[in-house]
């Protein structure tokens, strides 16, 4: 199974952006390697997107046949925790780290314990914050 985070699916909705061939690409190879599945926080960026209602991010998940996670259990959200405190304390050290925010802590630490690997275009962030994760 392959978790997908959100700038993957906003690379691939936008022609204009630089990733979207990439996106594009990445996506499809995904899908010949099995099930796709987005966490909720995943879903939630998603709507924050330009033009983007309940109703199109709904139809567009149940197009391409990706799962949304709704239930994210204690484990996850320690983990979460757990590697953002990490990545603060690494960030005081080294201002050139850019600023995160909670979700993406929340994807990653979804990812590794459901076993999924993860597609993102953020591989360095999520290599150095979650080294066991598997990234796609």
């Amino acid at each position: 199974m392959t978790a997908i985070d959100s700038n993957v699916l906003i690379g691939l909705w936008n022609p204009d952006d630089s990733l979207n061939q990439e996106a594009e690409s990445a996506l499809q190879t995904a899908m010949e390697q099995g099930p796709l599945v987005i966490a909720a926080p995943v879903y939630m960026e998603l709507r924050a997107v330009p033009g983007r209602d309940e109703a199109v991010v709904d139809s567009f998940l149940a197009r391409t046949g990706i799962a949304v996670d709704w239930k994210l259990e204690e484990r996850i959200w320690r983990e979460a925790a757990r590697a953002n405190n990490e990545y603060v304390a690494r960030r005081r050290k080294n201002f050139k780290l850019s600023r995160r925010i909670a979700a993406d802590f929340v994807i990653g630490a979804h990812a590794m314990i459901r076993g999924y690997s993860l597609l993102t275009f953020d591989k360095r962030t999520f290599r150095s914050t979650f080294p066991d994760l598997v990234l796609a």
